[in-house]
């Protein structure tokens, strides 16, 4: 039943077809060395790495090492703070064999980690052109991603909450208006910290969730991978299903009437 409902709901995007609608992270983990145990418990198929973190030189303790070749990778652009520095990182991760998906992220504020909308939109007009398949990280803010979806890109990555800060989906209202008004992928990224939080944010109609932090830093990652991957999926299967409508009055489950006498 899993297995015939996952390949009946493939998720389209990037010009590939996933079976799992959950993304992962190589960041924090105590070891890089269980980045493939994850990567299977969880049943990702997308990884999203920092290209700073990578050092190609390196023959040992090279992140790329413990990525399963099946993945598919998606660099960032972490450490970025202008559309330039972006753009110079999307180009270099292309080059060493990364491939052409790319998560921009362009952020200056050092204390809340917040992305710069203005930046990231002239980053993804200029990388779509080169023929990139842009996911750009940004604030749920519903003109930045109206400008981005005329820029061309795969699909918009909104904060549920500031990145690492496992607090949820605390931008739930704003995050409902994209899904509502957007019509490509919408993938919540950062500030999610329990399954719960991600089956909610599937519940609502977001397409995927990328989670690093929550998984990474728990006390069992692989089992935790595997907690992330059953609260995508009933999420997605409680979107599907058509939830029923909330009441403020209460209303029985059984008649009043036809009582046995």
């Amino acid at each position: 039943m899993h297995d015939h409902f996952q390949n009946n709901d493939l998720f389209e995007v990037g010009g590939k077809k996933l079976t799992s609608r959950l993304f992962i992270g190589t960041g924090k983990y105590a070891s890089d060395r269980i980045i493939p145990e994850v990567c299977d418990s969880s049943e990702s198929c997308v990884i999203t790495v920092a290209l700073r973190r990578v050092d190609f030189n390196s023959t040992t303790d090279n992140v790329m090492q413990h990525i399963p070749p099946h993945m598919q990778l998606m660099p960032n652009t972490s450490g970025a703070r202008t559309a330039e520095e972006a753009i110079r990182i999307a180009r270099l991760a292309k080059a060493v064999g990364c491939g052409n998906w790319i998560k921009i992220e362009v952020i200056t504020d050092n204390r809340y980690l917040l992305p710069d909308g203005y930046e990231t939109v002239k980053a993804t007009e200029i990388l779509v052109q080169e023929g990139f398949e842009v996911f750009p990280y940004i604030n749920p803010d519903l003109y930045v991603a109206r400008d981005l979806v005329k820029a061309g890109a795969a699909a918009i990555m909104p904060l549920g909450a500031p990145i690492g800060t496992n607090r949820g989906l605390r931008t739930e209202e704003m995050i409902n208006i994209l899904i509502e008004e957007i019509d490509i992928p919408i993938i919540i990224d950062a500030g999610i910290g329990k399954p719960s939080h991600a089956c909610q944010a599937m519940e609502a109609g977001a397409d995927a969730c990328l989670v690093n932090t929550a998984i990474a830093t728990s006390e069992n990652p692989i089992l935790m991978g595997k907690a992330f991957a059953q609260a995508i999926n009933a999420g997605r299967t409680a979107f599907l299903s058509g939830q029923a409508v909330t009441s403020k009055l209460a209303s029985m489950s059984s008649p009043l009437t036809g009582f046995i006498r």
